[in-house]
């Protein structure tokens, strides 16, 4: 039986799985916020959204710490600690969305919103196909070309949004504010993503 003369810690595969995990699950809060009827649900929520935040802060943390604790790791640890950070981006970002919602008391959203938080659910979905990947570093390019796509849709529906925005006579200043806020942060949300594969992707090609 062969053995590698450099044994690589495989956990953080694990780890990066976990994490990403939590992606799936803001999605999943921000996109029920948005189908909230009253302010009440909304703060309930948000409430789950933050601690589905404090959970991907966990999991990043403990990829930090493997990271630092790892004599040999899967690969740099530049590149570890470059993509735990970014997944987390993600989360942050769409908390933030959903945290706005609540304490903005937005109860009329912005048309566009629900396609924003639709793209962001595709690419929480191939975010997580692609974490396992990382073992093996194949089949990995249709995920960040998708992923680019995808960020290059949430501009376009960013872009128009704001047009809406701005454009709307006799719109209540206020509300345009909270409206630009939060759809703001969607996307970044959405970049957020597009910057996780273009980590995935500097990966691989280092590695390859």
């Amino acid at each position: 039986m062969g053995f590698s003369l450099t044994p690589k810690d495989n956990g953080f595969y694990e780890l990066f799985s976990i994490s990403a995990k939590h992606l799936i699950e803001g999605a999943a809060e921000l996109t029920a916020i948005l189908g909230a009827e009253t302010q009440e649900e909304r703060e309930i929520i948000a409430a789950r959204m933050s601690d589905v935040e404090t959970s991907a802060d966990e999991a990043t943390h403990e990829l930090l710490r493997k990271v630092n604790s790892s004599f040999i790791t899967p690969f740099d640890r530049e590149d570890i600690h470059g993509l735990a950070s970014a997944l987390d981006d993600c989360v942050d970002h769409m908390e933030a969305a959903a945290d706005l919602v609540a304490l903005y008391r937005i109860d009329n959203l912005p048309k566009g919103v629900t396609k924003q938080v639709e793209i962001l659910s595709r690419m929480a979905e191939l975010t997580v196909e692609a974490m396992p990947k990382l073992r093996s570093m194949k089949d990995l390019s249709d995920y960040w070309i998708e992923i680019n796509r995808l960020e290059n849709s949430a501009d376009k529906a960013y872009r128009r949004m704001l047009a809406k925005l701005f454009n709307a006579e006799g719109a209540d200043a206020i509300t345009v504010m909270k409206h630009k806020e939060l759809i703001d942060e969607l996307e970044a949300a959405a970049d957020a993503f597009e910057t996780v594969a273009h980590k995935v992707e500097g990966i691989a090609v280092k590695e390859s």
